[in-house]
């Protein structure tokens, strides 16, 4: 199999990657190789900083960061709003949450004049009914738009907390500084939704006591009904409603028997954080970079250098990761075309926010300029976007 895939390397080495290669230079951000990045950029709380690394043909993570008001009234809340999507079997979701999700976060926050829980899950369910919506009136022209799904990883600094919700298996890690021995320590602050966690196996089971099948060991891998690793998600509606889970989708995703209640679920993991000055940032991160990197080797990352380029310093630590478990040179690894990419690793997006608290401890009522930034990727013609045959499932 390695053989294999390294004769297929060989051909992938040569310099067509360079088609892509091109930088580019404004507020948004630059572009080189399969690599997006922003090195450093102002919001609410401080600074931040985002990188995207693209595998997959076409990108799947999505990503961005909001910044100023955080409803539809300009009189607030005010404060940041970070936002992690990682798909699978296709873009589809993740670039609908994207779009969406953060408008409909604004739309709740000025509906009950504040930020909460409760208005970020309105949010998150609001996203899910929407992109039913984009799935029932697509079904009969592109049934592979029901077995596309997406993580989603959200976190709300305002009024000095921190809102982190999620469904799937990204991650935020907070670096908190210990004053007596001056050390920054790594603080994971996401609950995770994937099957290879024993806790969340057992809550799958608990879940569906007449189903022992729920959770299925395949090819040494744990997945629900021996198909996607992840528990929770926007998307996936062909393991949420039973409509959706027959021909003519593909014969891979249907189950061989009926179900009655939805399998996956979109209710997000919510905690809330009061930030302290010994909080120093926060790492948002797709787990394509947790794959490589422990919380603590991320932490220790971001504290031991300066803060600009601080995201793509992670994604660069995770592909060396990467090149050495396959015994390449990250040189190499980087000549690599997208699509045989992935063999290596998953597409990886990053965001590190910097919490400067002077500006979190000030009220989420002061008016700030507004600031959007959105990760991004290799640009494809419109032509190029078709359905996958099945992608990967997180």
């Amino acid at each position: 199999m390695l053989s294999a895939i390294m004769n297929l390397l060989r051909a992938c080495l040569q310099p067509k990657a360079d088609r892509y290669v091109h930088s580019s230079s404004d507020t948004s951000g630059r572009q080189e190789g399969l690599l997006w990045y922003k090195d450093l950029g102002q919001h609410f709380n401080g600074e931040f900083s985002m990188a995207v690394v693209q595998a997959n043909n076409l990108l799947e993570d999505q990503s961005q960061v909001e910044s100023g008001c955080l409803s539809i009234d300009d009189s607030g809340p005010y404060g940041a709003f970070v936002g992690i999507y990682d798909g699978h079997g296709g873009p589809e979701t993740s670039r609908f949450i994207n779009e969406h999700l953060f408008p409909h976060l604004k739309r709740f926050a000025a509906e009950h004049q504040t930020m909460s829980a409760e208005v970020i899950k309105k949010a998150f369910q609001a996203t899910e009914e929407g992109f039913l919506s984009v799935v029932s009136r697509q079904w009969l022209i592109k049934p592979q738009i029901a077995a596309v799904g997406s993580c989603c990883l959200v976190g709300v600094i305002c009024g000095g907390a921190l809102y982190v919700a999620n469904l799937g298996d990204s991650r935020a890690v907070l670096g908190r500084l210990v004053k007596s021995s001056g050390e920054v320590l790594a603080v994971q602050l996401s609950a995770e939704h994937n099957v290879s966690i024993e806790s969340v196996r057992q809550e799958m089971h608990s879940l569906h006591p007449e189903d022992p099948q729920i959770v299925v060991l395949k090819h040494n891998v744990w997945r629900v009904k021996g198909i996607i690793q992840v528990s929770k998600s926007i998307g996936d509606f062909y393991l949420k409603k039973a409509e959706f889970n027959r021909e003519p989708l593909y014969a891979k995703f249907r189950l061989r028997e009926p179900f009655k209640k939805p399998i996956l679920s979109a209710e997000p993991s919510i905690s809330v954080t009061q930030l302290h000055p010994h909080d120093q940032f926060i790492i948002f991160a797709s787990d394509g970079l947790w794959e490589h990197l422990s919380n603590q080797d991320a932490v220790d990352i971001v504290q031991n250098h300066p803060r600009t380029g601080s995201a793509r310093r992670l994604v660069k630590a995770a592909l060396q990761e990467a090149a050495k478990k396959r015994e390449m040179r990250y040189s190499d690894l980087k000549k690599i075309d997208r699509g045989v990419r992935r063999h290596f690793h998953d597409d990886i997006t990053v965001t590190v926010v910097f919490l400067d608290m002077h500006l979190v401890s000030r009220a989420s009522s002061v008016n700030t300029p507004n600031v959007s930034v959105k990760g991004a990727g290799i640009n494809l013609s419109a032509r190029s976007l078709t359905p996958t045959d099945g992608g990967t499932t997180s």
